[in-house]
């Protein structure tokens, strides 16, 4: 079904994401293609892409050191929501009056939209609503969590999100875990809508070769183990991965590990304790066991380069508490990687064990250990699984073919489009 628009100045869509395009991109780039004008309002850190434009929001304060800790939260999403209310008023001004207004609520911004553009429907992203019981606060007992303040302080913060929710005509969950967190009252508006993979540039390519260093490039003759984590947290498993790469590495003398990501990022866990990074007290933790010339901290890598690493993984590890499941997962599916992922609630949403992939005990680092030596050692036994791997991507989250229909057709019964 291709969307229309009435040939009037002003009409269109109002994506509102504090990090934009982030997961709404692909959505603006369908409209687009479709005749539908959009606009975006952000934070500093978002980007004018697709020749989408960008408003950038700049919150006056930050929070108040005498605001009550639960309501923290609540006071900056609220700071920032009339500080992208303030953008929007501007864009009000120059006749734009969007029909449609698609936003993320996690920062606040699209808190007090419906003062500016009341009669503008609002299609709402699901992405996690907090617990203090259930998710990821208090899932690893190596990090105590019993600390009735820090109860209240994790429910406070879905205080400005359900207030978005209540606004919103529609909200759009990635995952059916994702969507399971959202509070019964809102499931009526709620469709299950992942932003998918592009199949057609995420693949396996074959005879990859990765330059590590002058000294080290790596191709399919290596068993390449790969890891993929914003900031190597424990929410997404760092620990457990780093205590079971001693016996790999011991057993597999020819393995080398991938680590791609940033350790100095901000990222959904706690932080680490005295100012430190989480790789840094994890890694100091085995280093004496490991040999370190074949364990490789990459940084982040361009997307050409992350795609050969994964073309290259005999076996690639996500770990991750109940939270939100990350887009590497998907895309070392989409790439034929191995997968060994956590026997947890994101993770089987897309893997199911010994079809697709392999899940293993979070806690169990043994585990963990041993399917990575079998994974190195025979990687053709895994063949099937790896092949798998891709059918679901294509299948289940191909972005041309599931992704955007879904979404086009949420928009189509959302806003009437004349």
């Amino acid at each position: 079904m291709k969307l229309t628009v009435r040939k009037r100045a002003g009409r269109g869509v109002l994506f509102v994401h504090s990090n934009f395009p982030a997961q709404f991109g692909f959505v603006a780039q369908l409209l687009q293609r479709e005749g539908v004008k959009c606009t975006s309002i952000c934070s500093p850190s978002g980007t004018t892409l697709f020749g989408v434009p960008a408003l950038k929001w700049r919150a006056p304060r930050g929070t108040s050191k005498s605001t009550y800790t639960p309501a923290t939260k609540a006071e900056a999403d609220m700071l920032r929501g009339a500080a992208a209310a303030e953008r929007a008023m501007e864009l009000k001004k120059k006749g734009f009056d969007p029909l449609l207004i698609v936003g993320h609520p996690g920062w606040g911004e699209t808190l007090f939209l419906k003062e500016v553009f009341p009669n503008a429907r609002q299609i709402s992203y699901g992405e996690f609503y907090y617990h203090s019981h259930g998710a990821d606060s208090g899932f690893d007992p190596e990090f105590g969590d019993d600390d009735f303040g820090e109860k209240l302080k994790i429910a406070g913060k879905n205080a400005t999100l359900s207030l978005a929710y209540a606004d919103a005509d529609r909200i759009i969950s990635p995952t059916p875990f994702q969507a399971s967190l959202i509070p019964e009252t809102f499931r009526s508006k709620m469709t299950i809508i992942h932003e998918g993979v592009d199949v057609d540039r995420v693949y396996k390519r074959r005879g990859s070769k990765l330059k590590v260093s002058d000294d080290l490039v790596l191709d399919e003759t290596t068993p390449v183990i790969t890891f993929i984590n914003r900031c190597f947290e424990p929410l997404r498993g760092y620990h457990r991965f780093m205590r079971a790469l001693p016996r790999v590495l011991a057993e597999v003398p020819d393995a080398h590990v991938l680590l791609i990501g940033e350790a100095g990022e901000r990222g959904y866990g706690m932080s680490p304790p005295n100012g430190r990074t989480w790789k840094d007290i994890y890694l100091e933790e085995v280093a004496d066991r490991l040999d370190l010339s074949r364990v490789h901290f990459t940084g982040w890598l361009a997307r050409d380069r992350m795609l050969a690493a994964l073309s290259l993984s005999r076996a690639h590890v996500y770990f991750t508490y109940p939270f939100v499941m990350s887009w590497s997962l998907l895309e070392a599916m989409a790439s034929e990687c191995l997968v060994i992922g956590s026997d947890t609630a994101p993770v089987r949403d897309a893997v199911t064990d010994g079809e697709n992939g392999i899940l293993v005990d979070f806690f169990d680092q043994d585990r963990l250990a041993e399917t990575l030596v079998e994974a190195c050692r025979n990687p053709a036994r895994f063949s099937g699984l790896r092949s798998a791997a891709r059918e679901t991507i294509v299948t289940r989250y191909n972005r041309k073919t599931i992704s955007e229909p879904a979404w086009r057709d949420v928009i189509a019964d959302t806003v009437a489009w004349t």
